[in-house]
């Protein structure tokens, strides 16, 4: 994971104090490293020097995560996932796969980032809260479950996904475990299988990718 921050600089302002100083005492002027001091009949002025090396303030206005996944199986099924957050927002999953049939296939994050016996290693579907799988959109679901991504007569899907429950920082981030594509369509929990309220029936594992 990658990530960016964008940093605006702001000059500081030099500071600046008056004295009143009554004595007819005539100017006297002195300096020494990193300050002018200025001393007149009636005042006392302090500036801060002004040189190419000035102090600069700087805040962040904007930082964005990033985190990529390769998907890869045992058959001719690949793709390539990007997931990106800006602070406080949804993350967005840019999705591309090729190799599928035509059709829905059901696109899931899993708890683990192990792919060592291919995607089985990868787990159950990312579930923190306990709940009963179910579609992207409803109140109860995985965290894990995206829904389905649809392949093209060509077997390329291609998707945007925007998600509030797969953050990329805090206690729940995704970073670290594995995207999967599966065989078939996602049932979205209303199948009435006795798959579908915790895999959505969506059959085999055939990509997977660690982000």
């Amino acid at each position: 994971m990658a990530a960016h921050t964008i940093l605006s600089s702001t000059p500081s302002r030099s500071p600046l104090c008056l004295l009143s100083n009554p004595s007819p005492s005539p100017p006297v002027h002195t300096s020494f490293h990193g300050l002018s001091l200025k001393l007149t009949r009636r005042s006392l002025i302090l500036t801060a020097a002004t040189s190419a090396t000035q102090r600069k303030s700087f805040t962040v206005v904007a930082a964005t995560k990033k985190a990529v996944a390769v998907l890869k199986g045992a058959s001719n099924v690949e793709g390539v996932v990007t997931l990106s957050q800006d602070d406080g927002g949804p993350t967005t999953v840019n999705v591309r796969v090729t190799g599928l049939t035509p059709g829905l296939h059901g696109f899931h994050l899993h708890e683990f980032g192990d792919t060592t016996n291919g995607c089985i290693s990868t787990g159950a579907h990312f579930n923190p809260n306990g709940l009963t799988h179910g579609a992207p959109e409803d109140e109860i679901r995985h965290a894990g479950d995206l829904g389905n991504i649809v392949a093209n007569a060509d077997g390329v899907a291609e998707a945007t996904i925007v998600d509030n429950q797969i953050p990329l920082d805090g206690p729940n981030s995704v970073v670290g475990r594995a995207l999967v594509v599966h065989e078939l369509e996602d049932d979205l929990g209303k199948g009435g299988h006795e798959l579908s309220l915790s895999t959505g029936n969506a059959g085999g594992r055939l990509a997977c990718g660690k982000d």
